[in-house]
């Protein structure tokens, strides 16, 4: 009986999957709403390409590679909430200070260039353990669905906050474009307290059956055997390399918005209208492809490679309709980076270690990205076309490999 009450009392599976997802919506608004004008803010502050891709390529970086640590913190310790609190308290406090930076004069450029990676360390810590979070949550109405409405609500607020920030810097300046954000990110962090108090223990909602007791208790795992992932399938190694080819080599819009700046092509106040209009893309393809991944599985991913090889040879160009089908391309490709490709993960790995096998696949991803996102900013100073044809190269590895895994995986889920 005890149990009906509480079950009664608590909130539908689908109603904490929509509060998580106005909570990212709020943060959304905060860090995408910055992320939106970082090429225009890091040129004013006298950023070369060079620089824009090493400090948006190595923030990627940090939001990744630093969840190999905050995965395993988050399963040994089960502090899963604090975890999602403190991460998103760090985004909150660190980007409206970087309206701070041209007051620093010379130390400017660094210091907004630390607020950038400091916001970013951030998203590394609270993500293992939000995707940990929702992932049981979403079990109960569809992995793919949940992660992509929640994904599409998060999207509301990164294309509600890249036109707040264009408003902002039309009217004002851009840098009380990234001070009017500490807003959003004061009602993010509301939202997510009340959640926690409402819901404290989200495992309730996920009936996946437990794995069953081995004949032998298996050893715990030390702190670096969590690190590198160790008792992890192989399928699910495959996939995160494979995965992260993808991530790497999906120029950051750092880059575009320096491009879209620096060779004129659109005003700066016009800079995050364009991202908003990716935000907005990317929230649609969130929705469409987790329902097609629902339906048909993961085989739906082999979209992800050719969107990426097309994203710089349209949007750095200078004719506006290949930039916004480029920016476009981009979004897509984003969007089904953060929503769909977690299912995945989530469908290889059983619940006790998601939060780990959440922080390695993002640690792969990170690696990637840094190297991605240098090379881009090298190349991009150097050869546009050169550009193009490594992004290219990399994304038919890219197809080939992530083809080759979800082909081993159907064929030992038959077997089995």
């Amino acid at each position: 009986m005890a149990v009906t009450r509480s079950a009664t009392a608590a909130p539908t599976a689908w109603r904490v999957v929509w509060w998580f997802g106005f909570v990212s919506l709020a943060a959304d608004m905060v860090y995408e709403g910055a992320r939106s004008v970082y090429g225009p803010v890091l040129a004013a502050l006298g950023a070369s390409a060079v620089v824009v891709g090493l400090v948006t390529g190595a923030g990627e970086a940090v939001a990744l590679v630093m969840r190999l640590a905050f995965g395993p913190i988050a399963d040994r310790t089960g502090r899963y909430w604090s975890l999602t609190i403190v991460g998103y308290g760090l985004t909150a406090v660190c980007v409206p200070l970087i309206a701070l930076a041209p007051r620093l004069g010379a130390a400017g450029l660094a210091f907004a260039s630390t607020m950038i990676l400091l916001e970013r360390l951030g998203k590394a810590v609270r993500s293992p353990s939000k995707s940990a979070l929702l992932a049981h949550v979403a079990t109960a109405v569809g992995r793919g669905r949940g992660f992509g409405v929640h994904k599409a609500l998060d999207q509301v607020g990164a294309f509600a906050g890249p036109l707040v920030v264009a408003g902002v810097v039309a009217v004002a300046s851009l840098w009380w474009g990234m001070a009017v954000l500490a807003v959003p990110g004061a009602v993010a962090m509301v939202l997510l307290l009340t959640l926690r108090r409402r819901v404290p223990d989200p495992s309730v909602y996920d009936d996946s059956p437990a794995p069953a007791a081995p004949e032998h208790p298996v050893p715990r795992r030390g702190w670096w055997a969590n690190v590198v992932g160790s008792g992890l399938p192989a399928d699910f190694f495959r996939y995160a390399v494979a995965a992260s080819l993808t991530t790497g080599a999906l120029v950051t819009f750092g880059i575009i918005g320096y491009h879209l700046t620096v060779d004129d092509v659109v005003p700066v106040a016009a800079v995050p209208v364009v991202y908003a209009a990716a935000m907005g893309v990317e929230a649609v393809a969130a929705l469409a492809v987790g329902s097609v991944y629902d339906r048909t599985g993961p085989r739906v991913l082999l979209l992800v490679p050719v969107l990426v090889a097309l994203v710089p040879a349209l949007a750095l160009g200078s004719a506006m309709v290949a930039v916004l089908g480029g920016v476009a391309a981009w979004g897509v490709a984003q969007g089904v980076q953060d929503s769909t490709v977690k299912a995945v993960v989530a469908d290889l790995v059983d619940a006790p270690r998601r939060a780990t096998a959440y922080g390695v696949f993002a640690g792969i991803q990170g690696l990637f990205a840094i190297v991605g996102g240098v090379t881009a900013g090298w190349l991009y100073d150097r050869s546009v076309p050169a550009l193009v044809a490594v992004v290219a190269v990399t994304q038919v590895v890219a197809l080939v490999l992530l083809a080759d895994t979800f082909r081993r995986s159907a064929r030992r889920l038959r077997a089995g």
